[in-house]
């Protein structure tokens, strides 16, 4: 009896053991990977056996032999783990070893079967192309040129080939080369004017002066400065380099020395006071982008030109840029919603119904508002059926999940996120909706949010804005008077939930504190004994952060538009970007200088709203929310130590 009870615990431990073995396995032939060590690698291998990262294995084993260029082994690789992320990302690997060496056509033959190439693998792909005469290429090379302004090393003989064609001439040089500039690329800058013909070509030393030291480049210029086009272009520039420290300024060197700038030079010239003016909310960038007369303008340039005019209540100005931006610029939905709001207010309201029809359903920060616009109340979708127990059955099934699944054991988000995302593609509503509850099952917050945020038709919204923690969060709330549905939507904004998330800049946990916040509220609640490493624990990062909220709060008018924006950027940024009159909190929100930021309060004020629904099963107003920001004159000054 007793040796029959030894063998069925030995039995039922063996799986446990075997994924333990095997994720050692695994773990042991990822460093010997990463140290080109084929003799532990190939041991590792042997040990590996079926566990579910196997072909990873496999994969740091053909990546280490790639050398010696046996396409027969990767080929079946290939075939037996076609349309992985593991084969996807060796084949591109591959097609990168065949790109340095020229071999053309086994580029072409593999680069047919990626599904995702990025853009250096593409532009293998178009150097293939041309050795076979493929002119097409060009064609697409040309759509770039004014985008793809950081283009990797393989894409530097596709570019050439425009130039050898002559598909691009001078102007087309100067025009890349300023968006350069403007996107602070200064030393792909250079490498652009490099196409320009050697006696076009500005010396290096002129250049560097452009770049380094503006004003006294200005300063220095012979009187015949503007004789060539090299001379007036590398000016304007030089204004440009101004006007990023300081647009008055630049335009008074500008009033200087534009008589002797040909057309266009002025006009890039006053367009990018403009854009440093309206980024900085200066009241007078609209009149220096109107002294840029009808000159195209970067996406930037557009959009900022609509900021300055909105924060103006310009309404007539909206409406024409907007109407002057590409076509794929102005049908994203902040510039629909903005043109629909400039016809209403010109009197035109139908056309601006029929404007807001486009984006009106959609559960993001202006397909609220247009909902509101129209007179809709924002509501849930009806929701989806729960997933069945097939459709559970098939998602843990899921190779790539089961994949992703290992990795989120093994403590490699990274690697989790990517299989997860990959495994993604393609799915049906009731597979991404199977996938969500998975990964919420798993308590695995943020592949649930993804998973159930990608569904087209059937939905579960109780899934895409997900509450976890309520014993903590809720509390908490309640004791700093917060509205628990905009702190959820903060949460879900900075960290999806994840316990250990930890940003590029060192925020941490939930409610992404930075270190020295953390240590100041500590301080400020008297909260003793407080050590770093406490600010990853769930429940003192949630006391630290709504006891934060709570102050921003205090500090800013009891705005959660402004102390949004102060817990993503800073108090001190969010008072700075008022106006010096009342301004619609919408309009606020999509001035705000840094883009990050921009998008972060868009988010949380329209995720609170989703928070507020399915917490009380009652519609709530983003308007509302949004409410109106006082003048920067009326701030009053209160805790000016807040961090």
């Amino acid at each position: 009896m007793k040796l029959s009870l030894f063998i069925t615990c030995l039995l039922l431990s063996f799986p446990l053991f075997a994924q333990e073995n095997g994720d050692a396995a695994f773990l042991a032939a990822r460093e010997a990977f990463r140290v080109g060590d084929r003799n532990k690698l190939e041991l590792n291998a042997s040990r590996i056996g079926n566990h579910e990262l196997a072909p990873y294995v496999e994969n740091y084993q053909l990546r280490l032999a790639m050398d010696q260029g046996d396409p027969t082994a990767l080929r079946r690789f290939f075939e037996r783990h076609e349309k992985t992320y593991v084969a996807e990302k060796l084949r591109a690997d591959w097609i990168r070893w065949l790109g340095k060496r020229a071999m053309w056509s086994d580029v072409d033959a593999e680069f047919v079967h990626l599904l995702a190439p990025d853009a250096e693998v593409l532009c293998y792909s178009q150097q293939a192309r041309l050795a076979r005469n493929d002119k097409t290429v060009l064609d697409e090379a040309e759509k770039t040129w004014l985008t793809q302004l950081e283009p990797p090393p393989a894409c530097q003989p596709v570019l050439e080939a425009l130039i050898w064609e002559k598909r691009v001439l001078a102007d087309d040089v100067w025009i890349r080369a300023r968006r350069q500039f403007e996107a602070n690329r200064l030393d792909w800058a250079r490498q652009t004017l490099f196409y320009l013909p050697p006696s076009q070509t500005p010396e290096s030393h002129a250049l560097d002066a452009v770049i380094n030291s503006a004003m006294g480049y200005l300063a220095r210029q012979p009187s015949h400065w503007n004789s060539t086009r090299q001379g007036r272009e590398l000016a304007s520039m030089a204004i440009q380099r101004i006007a990023t420290n300081d647009p008055r300024i630049a335009t008074l060197e500008l009033e200087k020395i534009q008589a002797r700038l040909h057309i266009p030079e002025r006009q890039w010239a006053w367009s990018q006071i403009g854009l440093q003016a309206a980024k900085r909310h200066l009241p007078e960038a609209l009149s220096w982008f109107a002294k840029a007369g009808q000159a195209t303008l970067s996406d930037e340039g557009y959009q900022w030109k609509v900021r300055a005019a909105l924060r103006e209540q310009e309404w007539g100005v909206v409406h024409k840029t907007i109407e002057a931006m590409p076509p794929a610029l102005a049908a994203k939905p902040e510039w629909v919603y903005w043109q629909g709001r400039a016809l209403k207010a010109g009197g035109r309201t139908s056309d601006a119904d029929a404007l807001f029809e486009k984006i009106a359903g959609q559960t993001n920060f202006y397909g609220n508002l247009a909902d509101e616009e129209l007179g809709r109340a924002i509501l849930l979708p009806p929701k989806a059926a729960a997933a069945s127990a097939d459709e559970q059955k098939a998602a843990r099934l899921n190779p790539g999940i089961k994949r992703a699944l290992v990795f989120f054991r093994l403590n490699m988000r990274t690697e989790a996120v990517r299989e997860w995302n990959w495994s993604l593609r393609g799915m049906s509503d009731r597979e991404l909706l199977a996938a969500a509850d998975l990964a919420k099952r798993n308590l695995i917050w943020d592949r649930a949010i993804v998973a159930a945020d990608m569904t087209q038709n059937e939905h579960d919204f109780s899934l895409r804005f997900l509450s976890p923690y309520g014993e903590q969060v809720r509390p908490a709330a309640q004791d700093q008077a917060l509205d628990d549905a905009w702190v959820y939507g903060l949460m879900r904004q900075e960290s999806r939930f994840i316990v250990g998330a930890k940003s590029n800049v060192g925020a941490s946990g939930l409610m992404q504190l930075m270190p020295a916040t953390a240590k100041w509220v500590a301080k400020k609640i008297g909260l003793r004994d407080f050590t770093p490493a406490q600010v990853n624990s769930t429940e003192i990062n949630v006391l630290l952060g709504t006891n934060y909220m709570r102050m921003v709060m205090e500090n800013l008018d009891n705005h959660p538009v402004l102390a949004s924006a102060a817990y993503n950027a800073g108090p001190g940024r969010a008072k700075k970007w008022r106006a010096e009159q009342p301004l619609e909190g919408a309009i606020y929100a999509e001035t705000i200088p840094f883009s990050e930021t921009r998008d972060y309060v868009k988010k949380v004020m329209s995720n609170a709203t989703y928070y507020k629904l399915l917490f009380t099963g009652k519609p709530d107003s983003l308007k509302n929310r949004l409410g109106t920001v006082a003048p920067r004159s009326m701030e009053p000054a209160r805790n000016p130590e807040l961090p």
